[in-house]
């Protein structure tokens, strides 16, 4: 289902003709409108992320907003007068103008919102994680190859210069072959009960739209606007908040497959809350002539032992450890550091070979316009974020699971497929 020709293969021919390296959907633009035409955009969550998104898209014209929220989605119809304003995302897609869609929502209506603008026949930009489950990520990735539409998830560091020379060192051999990888990250999105207390629901929030096709809970102030991802019901805690940032990485530079295996270790299990801290073990079989690979997740104060063994330098925050067998490199958004450093003093880098981003959003916006392919679109950013979802699908069924990643099923444990999706409300299909 994921097979594909391989990223390093299709890197190595054209980065010795000089073509560019972009893999994507085929773009779609209306034959009668030039590559010169601004695109007419619809945003679903305009706060927040969503903000942040549209800032870097108003090159194009913002024809139509949509939010659950209508006091926070204030300041963007004061920005945006001439945009129509909705509360209902399909209602949004009933507009006929729209040429593509951003989806900023939280995570449980990525997949709902994203699947019906792919379905309307539009262009989709969906933040990460591109889905709260892995069957509904597997629901957009088949929804836009179905559309043949342009898609892109924000995982926005993808377009930096950094990542690009940390593939070049990990592809020419700089550390020798990698067959361990460690990622942590800070934060921690969880170990809370869910409030038991009620409220009244704020004028203005349509909170019945928030919840979509989430299990029916009552209101609270505590979960929105941004710590619903502390819990099951609409987030996947810190793994899913952060994970598809910084394994990214890995996944880029090692050309990974799915994993074959996960387990996890975390706090006891809760049905409802996601874990302040969490450690998720990662095995990759061997693909595209890539030895197999460990890769372990740390969040919520948890490390790799390297630091408390005195075998890294300080480096403060999160980041990322390739362990190789010549070296190791630690990195994070805006570094990279050789190891030993002694070792690298006269190291000489490769010339750079991948070609600069033109920008992670305006990769997106061009390539709607037929001008270029994204690099983070749904076969790419799929197989991502399902690796980061099962991370959390190991940790709550309190299995070593086997994951068979074409039929999508956990053969060795498959009373662990449950947390493979969450059913939906009545009313709320894909």
């Amino acid at each position: 289902m994921f097979s594909k020709p391989s990223r390093r293969e299709f890197l190595r021919v054209t980065a010795g003709t000089g073509i560019g390296f972009w893999i994507g959907s085929r773009p779609a633009w209306s034959q009668s409108r030039s590559a010169n035409s601004r695109l007419n955009i619809g945003v679903i969550g305009v706060a927040g992320q969503g903000e942040h998104d549209t800032n870097q898209m108003i090159s194009e014209n913002i024809v139509a907003l949509c939010d659950v929220d209508e006091r926070r989605a204030a300041p963007a119809r004061q920005r945006f007068p001439k945009a129509k304003f909705y509360t209902d995302f399909r209602r949004l897609l009933d507009q006929k103008d729209i040429d593509a869609v951003l989806v900023a929502t939280p995570d449980h209506t990525h997949a709902v919102a994203g699947v019906a603008a792919l379905k309307s026949g539009r262009h989709l930009y969906c933040e990460k994680p591109l889905a709260h489950t892995v069957h509904e990520v597997h629901a957009l990735m088949e929804a836009a190859r179905k559309a043949d539409r342009v898609t892109q998830m924000g995982t926005q560091i993808h377009g930096g210069t950094n990542y690009r020379r940390v593939v070049e060192l990990i592809r020419t051999g700089a550390i020798g072959q990698v067959r361990e990888v460690h990622v942590w990250v800070e934060r921690a999105w969880g170990g809370e009960d869910l409030p038991k207390e009620t409220a009244p629901v704020p004028e203005g929030l349509h909170y019945d739209l928030w919840l979509g096709p989430a299990p029916e809970r009552p209101y609270h102030p505590g979960v929105i606007p941004a710590n619903w991802r502390k819990w099951w019901d609409w987030g996947g805690g810190t793994l899913a908040d952060m994970g598809c940032h910084y394994i990214d990485l890995a996944f880029w530079a090692l050309d990974l497959p799915q994993p074959a295996v996960i387990e996890a270790e975390g706090p006891p299990p809760h049905p409802e809350n996601c874990p302040a801290w969490l450690i998720v073990r990662y095995e990759f079989p061997a693909a595209a002539g890539q030895a197999p690979v460990k890769l372990i997740w740390y969040h919520g104060g948890k490390r790799p032992p390297h630091f408390a063994e005195g075998k890294l330098p300080p480096f403060g925050g999160d980041g990322l450890l390739f362990v190789g067998e010549k070296g190791m490199m630690l990195a994070d958004y805006d570094r990279h550091i050789l190891l030993p450093q002694e070792q690298y003093r006269d190291f000489k880098r490769p010339d750079p070979f991948i070609p600069d981003s033109i920008g992670h959003y305006r990769e997106w916006i061009e390539a709607c316009k037929g001008s270029g392919k994204t690099l983070c679109h749904f076969d790419y950013s799929g197989p991502l974020t399902i690796t980061v979802l099962l991370g959390n699908v190991a940790y709550r069924s309190g299995r070593r699971i086997e994951w068979d990643a074409r039929r999508l099923r956990i053969p060795n444990a498959p009373e662990a497929e449950r947390f493979l999706s969450q059913p939906y409300r009545k009313g709320w299909t894909l």
